[in-house]
């Protein structure tokens, strides 16, 4: 009937309009965004050791002149930790926003969360292919995110999920 169609459609619209309110966050969510964090914390650490210790690589060098070359190579080496320690900087921080997101629920920490762990699956086959067969664990660790993250109840607390109609 025209009433029912009238409900139906009403209830749609509020499900579209209104992200239905997951209660509880799932715990694997927690400990995903923990590992964000603590990802995180490592990573501002070692870009502020990198950025300080290539900041002070340039000034150790001698003053003398038969060394340019060596105070040239220093320069660059400090050039090069700055440049790697200020991206960790910038990775830290996002990573603490990810995790943010991961903790709120927020459907683009879930597309990001796949995304790089897709990218971290990638560069452990490559660093195994290379030999380091350390990066097992990273590439398992991944893939098991990977699983996760698309198990329904975990999907539907992102609001990945549509509800049914029936």
């Amino acid at each position: 009937t025209i009433q029912d169609f009238k409900i139906s459609l009403i209830s749609y619209l509020q499900y579209v309009i209104v992200k239905p309110s997951v209660t509880s966050r799932p715990l694997g969510v927690t400990i995903i965004a923990i590992l964000n964090i603590i990802g995180g914390i490592i990573m501002l650490f070692a870009g502020i050791g990198l950025v300080a210790a290539g900041s002070l690589l340039p000034t150790l060098s001698t003053v003398d002149p038969n060394t340019a070359g060596q105070m040239a190579l220093a320069g660059l080496a400090g050039a090069a930790g700055v440049f790697i320690g200020g991206v960790l900087i910038i990775l830290g921080i996002v990573s603490f926003i990810v995790a943010w997101g991961l903790l709120k629920g927020k459907g683009w920490a879930w597309t990001v969360t796949v995304i790089l762990s897709i990218i971290s699956i990638v560069t452990g086959i490559v660093s195994l292919a290379g030999g380091n067969a350390g990066s097992i664990v990273n590439v398992i660790i991944s893939g098991i995110i990977i699983y996760y993250l698309y198990r329904p109840h975990v999907k539907a607390y992102f609001g990945k999920t549509h509800a049914s109609l029936v």
